[in-house]
């Protein structure tokens, strides 16, 4: 693997453990309540995702050609087709695995992951930036065309996608969802094979990250509607 996405994987691995060192920092500042806080994790997850990025896209444009060479590249008309497709691939694939989850593994639907990270975008609303677009590019740079791109050079599609997608799945940190996230990496991982072009699973990834989002908050509404209602229907009971 070259040596520039070795540094990416450095700092990409240093972003994520820096709330270590930079949670206590801000509140040291005095630019958060507490050491464990929602605006102290948003935050400093928009200071540390957006310093990491910038980085990361300079060593990532210096090696253009890895793996695959500008002339297999699919015409950028197409590759527009394999974004919007790749978000209902996308939903298709997780409802399959979420499907299985339940019916094999027995576990709930939902992601605990998504829900608090709204929640957090909720009280800090800059972190729908980091949640949104700034993580999903991150993901891609990393997982795609980094570790699934270093090792198809060396394996077939199908160890490179299961490795480097299981990967991606094991970091989330949701290990109930395991196969959910799995299957994620392994579209993401489709989408880049099909096109060779890494802005296509980006553009899926970050397309996906906002309608999750969308269907979250409108969620959340509909709870708040529903008790609203109950709280009515019992002051009209009182009658």
């Amino acid at each position: 693997m070259r040596k520039q996405y070795w540094w990416i994987l450095v700092i990409y691995i240093l972003m994520q453990l820096s709330g270590i060192v930079g949670l206590p920092l801000l509140y040291m500042l005095g630019l958060t309540e507490s050491l464990i806080s929602f605006q102290g994790f948003a935050l400093w997850n928009l200071i540390s995702f957006t310093v990491a990025l910038i980085p990361i896209l300079i060593l990532t444009n210096r090696t253009k050609e890895y793996p695959f060479k500008e002339d297999e590249r699919s015409p950028f008309g197409i590759s527009i087709g394999w974004m919007i497709f790749g978000v209902f691939l996308a939903f298709f694939v997780q409802g399959i695995a979420g499907a299985i989850e339940m019916a094999l593994f027995k576990v709930e639907p939902g992601s605990e992951n998504t829900e608090q990270l709204v929640d957090i975008a909720l009280s800090f609303p800059a972190f729908f930036l980091v949640f949104i677009v700034i993580g999903p590019i991150l993901e891609e740079i990393v997982f795609r065309k980094i570790i699934f791109g270093a090792l198809y050079t060396r394996f077939n599609f199908w160890i490179s996608v299961f490795i480097s997608s299981l990967i991606f799945g094991i970091v989330h940190g949701e290990l109930e969802h395991l196969l959910i996230y799995t299957s994620m990496g392994a579209t993401f991982a489709f989408l880049y094979i099909k096109t060779k072009r890494l802005i296509v699973p980006i553009i899926a990834h970050i397309l996906m990250n906002a309608s999750a989002t969308l269907v979250a908050l409108n969620y959340d509404k509909l709870e708040k509607l529903e008790k609203n209602l109950e709280q009515i229907q019992q002051f009209i009971g009182g009658f």
